[in-house]
């Protein structure tokens, strides 16, 4: 059963809407710290005031703990809460979970980023866009807290105790340069065709070579299951994966690769290769100019709970939004029904 810490834990996020309990006013007082201190984390070590990025990451550390607990929280309730109190209170304790793996992954990044403006947050929102209690003031620390739209999803009818942890992509997960990056993020999510080495490149490689630094990593038990991939500048990454690294990628991978390769996984094979050597499609001015960064996510078909994909989309577009972005699009063909699905369930 919950123990009497998981219990009091439950009752101070929810314990009234404009009144929060030690563990929710924790959360937002190190959240609102850290957002508005983040420029100091890029202090070098060395600077009389390197003190202030010492402390930065201390505080981050602190918050990203609280998020832990609280991922764990959601994780022991759907084991062990009765069926009644379940459904009653799951909707409010899904929300909140889905909220902190974005904040979490945000603060990661912000640690990661040499931010050099202060982050950029939208027009004050109207008073209906936001919800009361925790969810509403986490929301609104998101740089993309007034797009009310991206916040509000119907709970799952069959809750999971599945945990995720949401991150930034780091140097270890990057294998190979210059065009022949793969990751195990891309092979997590195609492990049944992982014989293919090819198709990791074909998923992740323009991103993971040309702008890594707007990428993130979905994680469950069995390892990766998700990415979030952009781009700020989207026209600039666009005629750089042109010029440079499709040209690398198209050395590697010959036109007459499919042809000879084994029997297993020699379809997925031949489709990368063709992928890589057909000439992309132009993206029109009017697009870049109204939605000038790229974005592309993707997860692993075992990730049932839409909730860890709104967290990936969340903390992707917060990073893009910090760095002044104001708009985004995402390419997909119209006959790949899964992706037109998966993006049409993030709304």
């Amino acid at each position: 059963p919950l123990t009497l810490e998981e219990v009091r834990m439950l009752v101070e996020l929810f314990y009234l809407p404009y009144h929060h309990g030690a563990l929710a006013q924790d959360l937002l007082e190190h959240f609102r710290w850290l957002r508005a201190n983040s420029l100091s984390v890029g202090v070098p070590a060395t600077a009389p005031d390197a003190c202030g990025g010492t402390q930065w990451r201390g505080r981050a550390q602190s918050f990203q703990l609280l998020c832990a607990r609280t991922c764990r929280l959601h994780s022991r309730f759907v084991s062990t809460a009765g069926r009644a109190l379940l459904y009653d209170l799951h909707p409010y304790l899904w929300d909140i979970r889905n909220m902190l793996l974005a904040a979490s992954a945000f603060v990661l990044w912000l640690g990661c980023q040499s931010i050099t403006a202060p982050i950029l947050l939208g027009r004050d929102a109207e008073p209906w866009a936001r919800r009361g209690g925790l969810f509403g003031e986490l929301q609104a620390l998101l740089p993309v807290g007034n797009s009310c739209d991206l916040f509000y999803h119907t709970p799952p009818l069959f809750p999971s105790s599945q945990l995720y942890l949401l991150r930034p992509l780091l140097p270890l997960d990057k294998l190979g340069h210059e065009g022949r990056s793969c990751s195990e993020v891309s092979q997590g999510l195609q492990a049944q065709l992982s014989h293919a080495p090819a198709l990791p490149g074909r998923l992740l490689g323009s991103f993971l070579s040309l702008s890594p630094e707007y990428t993130f990593v979905l994680e469950d038990e069995g390892g990766p299951c998700g990415y979030a991939a952009g781009a700020l500048h989207a026209e600039g990454f666009l005629q750089q994966r042109d010029s440079s690294w499709l040209p690398a990628i198209r050395h590697k991978y010959p036109p007459d690769l499919g042809a000879g390769g084994p029997a297993l996984g020699q379809d997925a094979l031949e489709e990368a290769v063709l992928f890589f050597h057909a000439e992309p499609l132009a993206v029109p001015q009017p697009v870049l100019r109204r939605f000038p960064s790229l974005v592309q996510l993707g997860t692993a078909p075992r990730v049932l709970d839409v909730g860890a994909s709104r967290s990936l989309a969340l903390c992707l577009l917060s990073a893009l939004r910090a760095n002044g972005s104001r708009g985004v699009f995402c390419q997909v063909s119209d006959t790949d029904r899964q992706q037109l699905s998966f993006y049409s369930k993030l709304g």
